[in-house]
């Protein structure tokens, strides 16, 4: 009598769930439905992004998104979506982006886990990429 074993198939390793790029508080989803409100034309969302340049190197930008790229990271938080460039992704992982206002100015500010400097001024930033591994 012969014994036969049921075959076994190799599973494949459990994936990690990615992580979210960014988080929006309450007041940056409120004036990002703000801002959406009041554009002139159809808005996708809120594109985010970092670009070179400033006294420590780089700046985010926020612009409208008229359209969906097809490589753009899709954040959708609180009722309101935000368009994240590919180039920017690991420098803004773990990123909280709020809404600060007071008599002087107003505007969208980022507690960013990967920031190591910032200018003097506040316009730009000192970014080092995310470390997913650990």
């Amino acid at each position: 009598m012969t014994e036969t074993t049921p075959a076994t198939t190799p599973t494949k390793p459990a994936r990690r769930p990615r992580p979210q790029v960014m988080r929006l508080t309450e007041a940056a989803a409120t004036r990002v439905k703000d801002l959406m409100s009041r554009a002139d034309g159809e808005i996708v969302g809120l594109r985010v992004g970092i670009k070179n340049g400033g006294c420590a190197g780089q700046s985010y930008t926020v612009e409208y998104a008229r359209d969906l790229q097809a490589t753009d990271e899709v954040i959708e938080d609180k009722g309101v979506k935000i368009l994240i460039d590919p180039k920017a992704v690991l420098f803004l992982l773990g990123t909280e982006m709020d809404y600060k206002a007071d008599k002087m100015q107003a505007q969208f500010v980022f507690n960013n886990p990967n920031q190591i400097s910032a200018c003097g001024c506040g316009e730009s930033v000192e970014l080092v990429p995310a470390n997913v591994d650990g």
